[in-house]
């Protein structure tokens, strides 16, 4: 990760009830599989400077204990990681993520 990784200083996880239940919802995705992408390598972080107008965010690639593929959108708000949307890799991400791992 580079020097300012954005994961140098979080303590844990912010999750309100709403944003569990809409990446469920939506992505199927669960709170505690999104949480484990961030313990899982190798974890791809980038600034998604086109969604950092209001607060700075962050997008990773990544993938759980039982080998999903996630792409996460975040955000770290009072040194929480704040999960703003979880869902499946597209294609083309996953060949990024893939491609990054060799």
């Amino acid at each position: 990760m580079p020097p300012d990784d954005p994961l140098d200083s979080p303590v844990g996880f912010d999750w309100d009830d709403a944003n569990v239940e809409k990446n469920w919802e939506r992505h199927r995705v669960a709170f505690w599989e999104a949480e484990e992408v961030f313990f899982n390598e190798p974890l791809l972080v980038h600034l998604d400077a086109a969604h950092s107008a209001r607060e700075r965010r962050h997008v990773a690639f990544g993938h759980t204990d039982s080998g999903r593929f996630l792409f996460i959108a975040f955000t770290i708000r009072n040194r929480l990681v704040r999960v703003i949307s979880a869902r499946d890799m597209t294609r083309k991400e996953n060949r990024i993520y893939a491609h990054a791992k060799t």
